[in-house]
């Protein structure tokens, strides 16, 4: 057995694993927090809710990234594993969607839905931080991404929750990616919130891609999918607020 499946082998399987588990985790939760001051940075200087409301999905991507890699290194506690469940498998998709809603919908509906989205927010963690927990499922065993789930939540109705906050997200972020096209496509204005929804619904929208291949088994995927998530979202914050050129700058003051 050992000529098949040499000592050394093992031993870069096992750093390779913890590099997946920890490093990444805890890479995507650094990059997020960087993206989330810059895009603060921003809002302070210029003002525009919807850059706050992208910086605060930042810092809810980040913080999921931290608990990933806590849970790579020491497993879950009941306060790690609420705040990942409730900030990364909750809220980041909806309050992100929410930015991109307040960039592209007037402002009295974009009120409206910021409002509805912040009692549900309150409403999900009072849920969330209440619920019983599985005992069993809170393990510091190596994993490889496919045990990212709420099953360890034995409180009835909280895990309902997060279908309607991820739905609301995804339609955001997705349809103000179609929107803006559609406006390019008609007006030629605007590319650069084009490129810009485009890239954030894709950075966005890619985690959940990544969860998928790791609940079947393809080791590393949610966290890979996790890292270049937040690159993504982040060129596509910068693109979609910076004009390409003095055309893009005018119509950008047009509408």
């Amino acid at each position: 057995m050992g000529y098949f499946f040499p000592g050394k082998l093992l031993k870069d399987l096992v750093i390779f694993m913890n590099f997946v588990n920890i490093v990444l985790p805890f890479t995507s939760s650094l990059i997020s927090f960087i993206f989330a001051g810059s895009v603060l940075k921003r809002y302070f200087e210029r003002r525009g809710t919807h850059l706050l409301l992208w910086g605060i999905g930042m810092i809810f991507y980040g913080i999921g990234g931290f608990c990933e890699g806590y849970y790579g290194i020491w497993g879950w506690n009941s306060l790690i594993f609420r705040l990942w469940y409730l900030f990364g498998a909750i809220l980041v998709a909806a309050w992100l969607g929410q930015g991109t809603i307040y960039l592209l919908v007037k402002k009295k509906w974009a009120h409206v839905l910021m409002g509805i989205l912040l009692l549900g927010s309150i409403y999900g963690g009072f849920r969330v931080f209440g619920a019983e927990l599985d005992p069993g499922l809170m393990t510091s065993s190596l994993h490889t991404g496919s045990e990212m789930s709420g099953h360890a939540i034995v409180t009835a109705g909280v895990r309902t929750l997060t279908p309607f906050f991820n739905i609301y997200g995804t339609l955001s972020l997705v349809g103000g990616a179609a929107y803006s096209v559609f406006i390019f496509w008609r007006k030629k204005v605007l590319l650069h919130r084009t490129i810009g929804n485009v890239l954030i619904a894709v950075g966005a929208i890619l985690p959940a891609f990544g969860g998928t291949f790791s609940r079947m088994g393809i080791s590393g995927a949610l966290y890979i999918s996790e890292l270049l998530g937040a690159v993504i979202l982040f060129i596509g914050f910068r693109r979609a607020i910076t004009p390409l050129g003095e055309g893009d700058v005018e119509s950008s003051r047009q509408v």
